[in-house]
């Protein structure tokens, strides 16, 4: 399975933060935005990543995670010159996805709760064509909605319904196998000129083969793009790290959690980084660690 964190878009929602800097790279709460849509696949188990971005943003993301080994990942990137949809990020990947299928996330999601990493793993291994993540919500009107029958089969699909028939937004997080590859070259582009999401997912449905999964009680789902909600999520990452004293997206430790590296190879990327609070909370999981493996 490879992996593809879309970082496109003006970020106009944003402006005039964004005329200087891409939103992806915004702190939520004590880190870069980007972490944490990457810490979402790779508790899925992701290891192989494809960034995209624009050519003027694409500079940072690389000083920001180099090819990726050091969190035993392999990270490439690829231009995308102007923002035309979602959807064009399988296009411009189809020699990354070469014949294998691909997770898609946006780099504005957030996602949280213990759930997360054994449904995403369960998606993975069960899909068989398409996979979206439903997240309910009080303003469907904002979102492409899924509708869906008694048995949660996903019968519609419609973006920012001025009347949705339901209240299960589509969050930023999808799972396709191969075919999603020609599905999207053979898009037309929508109103606003864009290869649209919605449209790979409804070709999907179409075919017979969209999964849909629901996040229900205790997961979290946050959209970071607008002043707002960019907010609202730091505050929601502070609120959690302080009252459970566990760090959210720490990628090392989820590389070494993971088995991506070793505890000693933790060990040094934590003894490298400069003095910060998220030094110090990454210490204090190395020093909670090392207890447990002392005591086994």
């Amino acid at each position: 399975m490879k992996g593809i964190i879309l970082l496109g878009g003006r970020g106009s929602r944003l402006y005039p933060v964004t005329n200087c800097i891409n939103k992806h790279l915004l702190p939520v709460y004590d880190k870069p935005m980007v972490y944490y849509p990457l810490s979402t696949l790779m508790l899925g188990g992701i290891r192989e990543y494809l960034m995209i971005s624009s050519p003027e943003d694409l500079p940072q993301f690389k000083q920001l995670f180099g090819d990726g080994s050091r969190l035993g990942l392999k990270i490439t990137y690829a231009e995308q010159a102007e923002p035309k949809g979602i959807a064009q990020a399988f296009t411009i990947g189809e020699k990354f996805i070469g014949k294998e299928p691909v997770t898609l996330i946006l780099g504005d999601n957030i996602f949280y709760g213990d759930a997360i990493q054994q449904r995403l793993q369960s998606a993975i291994s069960d899909n068989v064509g398409g996979t979206i993540f439903a997240y309910r919500v009080r303003d469907p009107q904002r979102f492409g909605v899924v509708s869906v029958d008694k048995n949660g089969k996903a019968t519609k699909i419609i973006e920012k319904p001025k009347d949705p028939e339901s209240n299960w937004a589509v969050t930023g997080l999808y799972v396709y196998n191969n075919d999603v590859i020609e599905i999207a070259k053979n898009l037309k582009p929508s109103g606003r000129g864009e290869l649209e999401i919605t449209d790979v997912n409804a070709e999907y449905l179409k075919r017979g083969s969209l999964n849909v999964k629901f996040w229900g009680r205790g997961l979290a789902w946050l959209d970071a793009g607008t002043h707002d909600s960019l907010l609202e999520s730091g505050d929601f990452v502070r609120i959690v790290e302080k009252r459970q004293g566990q760090k959210l997206a720490c990628l090392e430790e989820i590389a070494y959690r993971k088995g991506f590296i070793s505890f000693e190879q933790f060990e040094t990327i934590v003894a490298n980084m400069p003095s910060s609070t998220y030094k110090s909370d990454a210490e204090a999981i190395l020093k909670e660690e090392a207890e447990l493996r002392a005591a086994a």
